[in-house]
């Protein structure tokens, strides 16, 4: 299983971005996705999440209005389309799922992070 994020950049606040996690060695269209966010000196916080079809999306509160998740599975692919980016948005975004262990369980796999930065 491999996640692989990227479209992270500095960008000015107001601006915006695409983020893009492309995924491999699962059958992508069968399971959620989501996008976690880590800013400096804080833990690890879910962003956005969406249903295996796309059909549902879930978002946290401080980016509602602002960001979108969507998926292409026919490209194995999840974006977050960021827009009017606030400097509270700087953090480095990491791309999860969660699969099926053998024996029961879930396992959760990660990208490596993209960084985003919005200077104050």
């Amino acid at each position: 299983v491999q996640l692989v994020e990227s479209g992270g950049e500095l960008v000015q606040p107001g601006g915006s971005l695409r983020l893009s996690c492309t995924a491999s060695g699962f059958t992508f269209s069968a399971y959620y996705m989501t996008w976690y966010r880590q800013a400096p000196g804080k833990g690890r916080d879910l962003v956005a999440a969406i249903s295996s079809t796309g059909s549902s999306t879930n978002y946290t509160d401080s980016i509602k209005g602002r960001f979108t998740i969507s998926r292409d599975n026919a490209k194995n692919t999840v974006y977050l389309h960021m827009n009017n980016l606030k400097p509270e948005d700087t953090a480095v975004y990491y791309c999860n799922t969660k699969l099926p262990r053998h024996g029961g369980g879930w396992f959760d796999y990660w990208g490596q992070g993209t960084q985003v930065t919005v200077p104050s």
